[in-house]
Order: structure tokens, then C-alpha cells, then sequence
């Protein structure tokens, strides 16, 4: 991290942040002028060199903007599950390998918050960030032996979610094929869960909450030790895990034995917090979870929790059901209550959208019909990416007058596609624990 170029300051102002924006707008389309003006002379050429560009420029302006811009972005290019691999690889830096910022302004954020430098608070503490993310970014610490790892949220963070989100709002449109109804819906829902990520004292609160609940209850787990005394509305402090992200650690080629065990480890620990805690870790991206040596697995980073309300969860999770998909009656049922179906549709347009949130559901349930899952299996995947490419450019679908569907939905369904990926990428079967209540004839995956 500490080859990073440091940031000395961050645009915090409406006008240079607006001011930022509209000059990566103008680099953008530079990008798609020269992108067509190539084509004209080679009808063949494709858009590789276009999205390259593009997820550069995009990725270069928003994380010095850092915040929610970024954070929409990544958050964005996760669900689509439609973008190509340019902007995937870019905005999955963010995570966790984002530019940091420099050290005077991290003091300054230390003598605002906790009405000391950090090196008055500590016996040490490192002056280049050993993570940075789009909302804040990581400091190694000791004092009195013990190490600790304390995040610090950027300066102008908060101030600055609403505007953004207006901001981001034409990249979102063109570069990730949402319609404005869509957007609507999908912003009111982020704004609020950004709000809550950029007030860590409610951080801290959940952060001890539910590492409590889940101390000692899944094996292969740690969770690490919140220090309230060492934090503020704008510091968290935490114990050190001596680990590493997901890439690095599938590097060193770990058995399949190991990837399973964790694998499982993942998988109980969202169904815990699913079906017994009623909220959850709605951010299951690689740069949250630390693995060591030992083969366990450390959990980081509760700011973006999703807490679920009762009846959303009955509605969604009845979905889930072996069999639920040969039950048309029940399927009119759930999706009204749901919000997949308009009040004005035709029974043309809802005999559509039946078929197409029932496609969906298929394929988000595949993994709960099986005693156990391999989710090393390619083919799943492929089958999401291409049915969300093919529903993507059904009219039917970018005509729709509004978007369809929970606001509840949005977090939940992130969370899962979230989780399926990264047991993709650990090539992890596992067994498919749920409630019983969602049990039925299943059978295992070869």
C-alpha cells in the first residue's frame, strides 16, 4: 500500500466534486468518439479497448473523489452482473487497494475525533494506510504489545452522499444499462444504507452486536475485538488479524479440503445471520474477510448491515422453497406481495414478468434444492450472466413503467450473488444448511 501515491487532499466541495465528474464525462466521451471513429475504418473491431478506457478514466476520478461515488460504482458493477471484465477488475480495487490518503490528514481526522494524534494514542502507529477503501481506509497500531487495526473514515464523506448519488446518476444510466425508474429505486435504498456505513458509531454498536452472536457458533470463524475507548464518530478500532484477501491466499494453492472448510464456514455464517439474526453483512466482498494461516477465516468491516423485516422475509424466502416453482397459484401470491407485479399491468405484461422473476428465482434457489452444492461449477454461473444479459434487452423489461420488485430485495439479493462468488472463487462444495421449515427432497450435486 505505502507505493500507492498518497492523497494530500480530497475534493469536498459540491463544485469540485461536480467539477470532477464533468471532466471524467468529457475524457468518456473522448473515449467513445475515438472508439467510433476506429470503427468506421474497422467495422470488426469490438469494444475491449473502449471499456479499458473507460473503467481507467472512471476508476482514476472516482477514487480520488473516494466516498460514495466509488462505493456506487463497485456496488453497481457487482449486481449487473452484465459489465465487462475492465470494469469489474477496477472497481473491485476499491475494495481494499484504493490511492490512501496522506498521513497530515489522517492526524487531523484523529485530533477532530478523539482530541488526539494518533501517536499520542498509541505506543506506534503506521503512517501509510496498509488498506484503503472507497469510504475509509486501514492503520496498524500497537500499544501495550497488542496490535490493532483502526479505520478511518475520509473527510467529507458523509456531507457528500446525497450529492453524489446525483452525480454518479448519468454514468449509471449509460454505463450500466438502468433505466431512470430503475435508478430511482435502486438509489433510495443505497443512499440510506450509505448513511448508515458513514456513522461509525452505529458501527461500532452493530459491529459488537453481532460479532457477540455469532462468538463460538460456527466453526472455522474469528471475529475480532471492538475498543470502544479507542474510537469515534469518524475511528474504529479493532484487533489486528494477521491474514490475508482472498487472492492472495488462493495463491498459495490450499487444498480442496481447506477451500471446503471454508467454504462452509462462509455459507453458515449468512445463514446464521439470515434466518436467525434477521440482518446481515450486506457487503460479502473479498476485501472484508481475512484468511490465516491456521485455515480460518476473520470477518471485517459491519457497516453495511441489512436488517430484514419480517414480512419481507416470509415473502422472500417462501421463494426458496423445493417445489415452490410448480405452484403457479403461490407464485402469484409472493410476487404480488413482493412488488414484482404492477397494479396496471396487463395480464399479458404479468404472464412476462411471471416468467421472468421466475427464471430468476431459479436460478438464485438452484443451491438450496441440494443437500450439497459445488460451486466451483462454471456452468452456474454462466447461466446467471447470460440470463441477466438476456432480460437486460427485453423490451418488456426497459419499457417497464417503474422498477419491480422490494426495496428489501436490492441488499438481500447482492448478499447472495455476493456470496455465491466468492465460493466460486474458492471452488467450495458445500452443505447446504437452511431452517427447516425451507427443507425438502433434494439431492447431491456430482
Amino acid at each position: 500500500m505505502s507505493e500507492r501515491k498518497e492523497q494530500s487532499r480530497i475534493p469536498i466541495s459540491k463544485i469540485q466534486r461536480a467539477s470532477k465528474f464533468v471532466s471524467t464525462g468529457a475524457k468518456v466521451g473522448g473515449n467513445y468518439i475515438k472508439h467510433y471513429s476506429k470503427k468506421a475504418f474497422n467495422p470488426k473491431m469490438d469494444r475491449s479497448q473502449l471499456d479499458l478506457d473507460n473503467a481507467e478514466d472512471i476508476y482514476e476520478s472516482l477514487s480520488e473523489l473516494k466516498g460514495s461515488a466509488l462505493k456506487v460504482a463497485q456496488m453497481l458493477s457487482m449486481d449487473r452482473n452484465l459489465l465487462p471484465p475492465a470494469y469489474q477488475e477496477k472497481f473491485t480495487m476499491s475494495q481494499y487497494s484504493a490511492p490512501p490518503l496522506s498521513y497530515p490528514l489522517v492526524v487531523k481526522t484523529f485530533q477532530k475525533t478523539l482530541g488526539k494524534s494518533p501517536d499520542v494514542i498509541f505506543d506506534t502507529f503506521t503512517k501509510n494506510a496498509v488498506n484503503a477503501a472507497s469510504m475509509g481506509q486501514v492503520h496498524q497500531a500497537t500499544k501495550d504489545g497488542k496490535k490493532f487495526a483502526v479505520k478511518i473514515q475520509y473527510p467529507g464523506v458523509a456531507d457528500s452522499i446525497s450529492s453524489d448519488l446525483r452525480l454518479v446518476r448519468p454514468f449509471a444510466t449509460r454505463l450500466f444499462n438502468m433505466s431512470n425508474a430503475e435508478l430511482d429505486h435502486y438509489m433510495s435504498e443505497v443512499e440510506g444504507k450509505l448513511m448508515e456505513e458513514a456513522d461509525y458509531d452505529l458501527e461500532l454498536r452493530r459491529s459488537k452486536e453481532i460479532t457477540e452472536a455469532l462468538a463460538g457458533k460456527i466453526e472455522g470463524l474469528y471475529f475480532p475485538k471492538y475498543y470502544e475507548e479507542y474510537s469515534g464518530g469518524r475511528v474504529i478500532t479493532m484487533d489486528w488479524l494477521d491474514g490475508v484477501h482472498l487472492k492472495e491466499f488462493l495463491a498459495t494453492n490450499p487444498s480442496q479440503e481447506t477451500k471446503n472448510k471454508i467454504g462452509q464456514a462462509l455459507w453458515d455464517f449468512y445463514n446464521f445471520q439470515f434466518h436467525e439474526l434477521k440482518q446481515v453483512h450486506a457487503d460479502p466482498h473479498p476485501g472484508n474477510f481475512m484468511f490465516m494461516d491456521d485455515g480460518t477465516m476473520g470477518i471485517i468491516d459491519f457497516g453495511c448491515i441489512k436488517e430484514i423485516p419480517d414480512d419481507f422475509y416470509e415473502n422472500y424466502f417462501a421463494l426458496l422453497k423445493p417445489g415452490f416453482l410448480q405452484d403457479k397459484s403461490e407464485i402469484d401470491k409472493r410476487f404480488k406481495a413482493l412488488d414484482f407485479f404492477h397494479e396496471k399491468d396487463t395480464p399479458a405484461e404479468r404472464e412476462i414478468f411471471s416468467g421472468v422473476f421466475t427464471e430468476m428465482i431459479g436460478m438464485l434457489s438452484k443451491p438450496f434444492q441440494y443437500d450439497v452444492f459445488n460451486f466451483g461449477n462454471n456452468a452456474f454461473f454462466e447461466e446467471i450472466y447470460a440470463m441477466g444479459e438476456r432480460v437486460s434487452k427485453m423490451k418488456e423489461v426497459r419499457n417497464s413503467n417503474g422498477a419491480r420488485g422490494s426495496k428489501h430485495g436490492l441488499y438481500v439479493n447482492r448478499t447472495y450473488f455476493g456470496l455465491y462468488n466468492m465460493l466460486n472463487q474458492l471452488d467450495a462444495e458445500v452443505k447446504i444448511t437452511k431452517p427447516e421449515w425451507l427443507n425438502g427432497s433434494t439431492e447431491k450435486v456430482a
